[in-house]
């Protein structure tokens, strides 16, 4: 009998909403379109709880798989082998599955998704656990057992599978809106950006550097980690923004110690600009209450004061440690870590103020032209998109 190969994905936070159900597996059958467009011919139907990736056969199978795992949205997959809902066809697609494998101890976990087919789901694990021990010298362990075989029958149509792969979870990418995310060369930005797109946010990047102050070291940082995240929401925009010569006018006018609260609120003014002009409704940050001296609330609750939009912090409860292993998971660790310097090391005093007051900011500011700098900044701006996939050597068009 004719298998035809095929990936199964589930979803879970998804089916948790009610009437908006189904705009967002709309869009996660988009990321699904779009997360595998290079690799050859196949269907996507959206069944009953699942979804499913019809293959012509197996040439791309692996990659097809490995690709849906980064999809936000699936909470897991698996390639399978779709077969009529009969039993002889259900064990040939079992036989197909433990194929080459090498195992002591097993489990059918089957489940009809219609209550009405002849066998019910204990009867199913019995006849497929039986048909396995015809097959193998295997016993059957219902709690730890080497190899889990799922068995799902539909009314038309079964879908035999092992080696379920977790996804990503969270919701599809773009059915939560646009946010601006401000990317350093660091570890932690790169983390809060991923962390907002698995709420289903697209977000476009705004980096700040010090060219020609400084070289252009921290740019090529950003577009590698650009590259990187662009594999997670399909199509990227990075805006690099001139920001050394704003530091130098800051500096020649503004106290020390409040330096660096001053230059993240020049950010944020240009960042929210950007954002606007891209439809975007939030900003996005990785900063982390405590971790260094302009992360104090106190100091937090001044930088937010010079934004008119929401600026999320997806990681401000989290420590160094904890985002440092993220980043690792996520693949911009090795990135972050590469040594360069960006704006964040230029004129930035020994001894910034932790707890800036709203007097002393106002203070701070006023001799500054703040209108012309943040014009200063925008018209600085360069702007690099980035494609998924992205090519062989890493690159990205764009």
């Amino acid at each position: 009998m004719a298998l035809r190969p095929c990936v199964v994905v589930h979803y879970h936070e998804i089916s948790l909403k009610g009437g908006t159900r189904p705009l967002f597996l709309r869009q996660l059958l988009r990321n699904l379109e779009t997360a595998t467009v290079d690799l050859g011919p196949r269907r996507i139907r959206q069944l009953t709880g699942r979804i499913v990736l019809a293959l012509p056969d197996e040439t791309n199978a692996d990659e097809v798989t490995a690709r849906v795992t980064r999809v936000f949205g699936v909470a897991n997959c698996a390639l399978g082998y779709q077969v009529p809902s009969q039993v002889d066809a259900m064990e040939s697609a079992v036989e197909r599955v433990i194929e080459g494998r090498r195992f002591e101890t097993f489990r059918i976990s089957a489940r009809r998704a219609f209550k009405t087919y002849p066998l019910t789901s204990v009867e199913l694990n019995r006849r497929l656990g039986a048909f396995v021990q015809r097959l193998r010298p295997v016993r059957v362990d219902l709690h730890g057992a080497e190899l889990d075989i799922h068995v799902e029958v539909l009314p038309a149509e079964t879908f035999v599978y092992a080696d379920r792969r977790p996804g990503p979870g969270g919701l599809p990418v773009g059915a939560s809106g646009t946010v601006a995310a401000l990317l350093s060369g660091g570890i932690d930005s790169p983390v809060a950006a991923w962390r907002m797109m698995k709420r289903g946010c697209r977000a476009i990047l705004v980096h700040f550097h010090s060219v020609p102050y400084l070289p252009p070291t921290s740019q090529a940082k950003a577009r590698a980690l650009a590259e990187r995240l662009t594999a997670w929401q399909y199509r990227a925009r990075l805006y690099l923004v001139a920001f050394g010569e704003i530091q130098r006018e800051i500096v020649l006018t503004v106290p020390a110690p409040a330096r660096v609260v001053v230059y993240r609120r020049m950010m944020l003014r240009i960042a929210e600009k950007l954002a606007r002009q891209s439809g975007a409704l939030a900003l996005v940050t990785g900063e982390s209450l405590g971790q260094v001296a302009s992360q104090t609330l106190a100091n937090l609750s001044r930088i937010d004061e010079a934004a008119t939009m929401p600026v999320l912090r997806p990681l401000i409860g989290m420590d160094k440690l904890e985002i440092t292993a993220e980043a690792e998971r996520l693949g911009t660790f090795e990135i972050s870590i590469e040594p360069d310097a960006d704006c964040c090391t230029l004129f930035v005093p020994k001894h910034p103020a932790t707890r800036m007051t709203e007097t002393e900011v106002r203070a701070a500011e006023s001799r500054l032209d703040v209108a012309r700098l943040i014009e200063m900044g925008l018209s600085s701006v360069e702007m690099a998109t980035f494609e998924f996939p992205v090519e062989a050597d890493g690159s990205s068009p764009g």
